[in-house]
Parts: C-alpha cells; structure tokens; sequence
C-alpha cells in the first residue's frame, strides 16, 4: 500500500460468538500467544490473570493482589505485567508463580493505577496509567525498554488506552478514552522516542462511545474497541475512515487482538462495570 493509497470499505465475514462467559468486571489487555497458541487476558478489577485456546477450552486463571490490566510475552515462559503501581515479571507456570516488580515510577500518584498496554514491533512494552475514577487528567503514558528503563512519553490524560502501530512501526496510535479522540505520534524506531503528536480521529460519544484498546491487522487498518458504543471498528490508517463495524449484544467493549492458527480471528473482551 503507498502513502497515499485509500482503502475500500467492505463487510467483514464471519460471526461472533461467546468463548468464556468469565463474569469479568473489566475484561481488557487480549493478546494471541503464536508460541502457546492460547490466548491472554485480563479482568483489572477482578484482579485476574486468564488464558485459554481459540476454541475457550484449557482454560486457566491466575488470581493477584491488586490489579492487572495487560500482559507480554517475554523470554522463555516469563510475562511482563502492568500492575496497579507499574512493571512487574511473573511466570505463570512456574511453583512460586508470584510478581515480582521490576519498575514502579515515582511520580505515580496514589489514585492512579495501571491500564491497557502492549508491545512495539522491538519488543518494547508501551503503558499508561489512569485516574482510578477516570476524572482527574493524571495519566501518563510509558515506555518500559529491555533494559528496565522506564521512560514518560506523554502525560494530562485521565485515562490512557490502546496502544497500537503502523506495520512500519514508525506511527504510534494512542487512545485518550475520557477526551474522545485518537491520537498519533511518530515514533523514532531505533530510540522509541516520539513526536509530532496530532490528533488522528475524534468520537461521536452519542454513536461511537468512547476509544479503549486496539489492534493492527495485516493490511495496516486499524481496529478499535469501543467503550460504550457495543462495536469494534476498522478503519484505514491514514484518513481514520471506517471500513467496518461488527456491532456486539454488549455495551462496555474493551480491547481486542487477532490470533488463532492463521491469525484470522478476532478476540474481544469487554467489561460488566459501567
């Protein structure tokens, strides 16, 4: 696709169905496992860590102190969790499976708490806290690189979401939930470091919701979860045109990530409280 080449809207195929009515008060953070073929997931306020395979079947849960609201994959059989005050390592499958902290930024406040966050095509694990009452513009989004440092990218939002990337990874999408838009930064590949921040789509809070997590497809769209507005949406990368709506029998919709053998389902999570 060129720089200035337009995608076509079209349907998408397929139906949705229910893998695991877990009950989850806020589901969010769904991420395909391709070494595991399982899927992750959380429930932040239910304080859960879930996973399960494509069809929902062998599943498993972890249960935690406090809350967890996204999960990576690292080496070996190790994850990176954002927990409520900031980075913690865990490994699920070992006997002592506890987290164990290995960043927690100082300038946090104690009514913050952690909320959606992913990886970079170079393995850096992007995350942004929130107001816990999803008020106050006290959320900042971070960059945790391989070396446990952690790194402020941009702050003021009461609460941070997404995030995704362009297939060149040089394009940084970002979800200020609260403010109803979806930003966009350029991103310095080797540095992770960004600029240029600009609004890429504003919301019809009456007909979208509001913008939670999101995910990249293949051809570089974008397809964005919408809190509020019982849908996912896919739109092109460039202009922020829709191309598709699958529309939900459930109102609070929270993240979603492709995954499966061929990387062509689609899973969603979405959330009981609101």
């Amino acid at each position: 696709m060129s720089a200035t080449a337009a995608l076509a809207p079209r349907p998408v195929s397929g139906s949705w169905r229910c893998l695991w009515e877990a009950g989850a008060e806020l589901g969010e953070g769904a991420l395909w496992s391709p070494r595991l073929q399982a899927l992750w997931w959380v429930d932040i306020l239910g304080r859960r860590l879930h996973q399960c395979d494509a069809q929902g079947q062998s599943r498993r849960s972890w249960q935690f102190d406090e809350e967890v609201s996204a999960v990576a994959e690292g080496r070996g059989e190790r994850l990176l969790l954002a927990l409520r005050r900031g980075f913690a390592r865990f490994a699920p499958f070992e006997a002592d499976a506890i987290p164990r902290y290995l960043h927690c930024p100082r300038q946090e406040l104690p009514g913050n708490r952690f909320n959606d966050g992913k990886c970079d095509p170079q393995g850096r694990f992007w995350a942004g806290s929130m107001d816990f009452d999803a008020v106050a513009p006290t959320g900042t989004l971070y960059r945790f690189d391989a070396d446990a440092r952690c790194t402020p990218q941009d702050s003021g939002f009461p609460v941070c979401n997404g995030p995704a990337w362009s297939l060149d990874g040089r394009t940084l999408y970002f979800n200020d939930t609260v403010g109803a838009r979806t930003l966009a930064y350029d991103v310095d590949p080797v540095s992770g470091g960004v600029s240029g921040r600009r609004v890429w789509r504003e919301w019809d809070r009456a007909a979208d919701g509001l913008p939670d997590g999101m995910t990249t497809d293949a051809e570089g769209c974008l397809w964005i979860a919408h809190w509020g507005g019982s849908s996912v949406t896919r739109h092109d990368p460039l202009s922020g045109e829709l191309l598709a709506r699958i529309e939900l029998p459930v109102t609070q919709v929270t993240s979603c990530a492709f995954g499966g053998p061929k990387l062509r389902t689609l899973f969603i999570t979405s959330a009981a409280v609101g």
